[in-house]
């Protein structure tokens, strides 16, 4: 990796798996090396994959198939900016459909337990808005949300 920077992310042997399924899912994101284990270690076998350097969403990160000793948490979030509902959508399904689960207010986590928060840009805008009425009334609606519904937001911003 060049990047000075690497966010490392432990899997339970899978991390190939993940990173291949977000590459293929996110833009701006790649399968750059994979690297095998030169020796046997406490979780797997010398020639087993060891770590993946990937990128997500243009992120550095590193999967560690480190073994079932630690969980990914809520605490560490991807957050990903979307443009539109279609987008949204896409990626929301993309992630819930393959093994993951929804979560509240556009969070949501894939099948190796990563949290992933797709925001779309509307979103953001609107709960950030200077018209702090109009904020509270998008902020709101998005707590009643699971995936982001855009023309909920702009109606509960604009008040309609």
């Amino acid at each position: 990796m060049t990047s000075k920077n690497t966010i490392c992310l432990w899997y339970d042997g899978d991390a190939l798996e993940a990173a291949n399924f977000y590459a293929q899912t996110f833009p701006d994101s790649a399968v750059q090396a994979v690297h095998r284990a030169p020796g046997d270690y406490p979780d797997g076998k010398e020639g087993d994959v060891l770590t993946v350097e990937f990128t997500v969403a243009g992120i550095p990160c590193l999967g560690l198939n480190g073994g079932p000793h630690f969980k990914h948490s809520e605490a560490f979030s991807f957050q990903i900016a979307t443009d539109d509902q279609a987008e949204t959508d896409r990626l929301w399904n993309a992630i819930v459909n393959n093994g993951g689960q929804e979560s509240e207010c556009g969070w949501c986590k894939d099948r190796w337990g990563l949290s992933w928060q797709i925001t779309p840009r509307a979103l953001t805008a609107a709960y950030t808005d200077p018209d702090r009425a109009a904020a509270k009334r998008a902020f709101e609606a998005m707590m009643t949300m699971r995936k982001i519904d855009i023309a909920a937001i702009e109606a509960a911003r604009t008040g309609k």
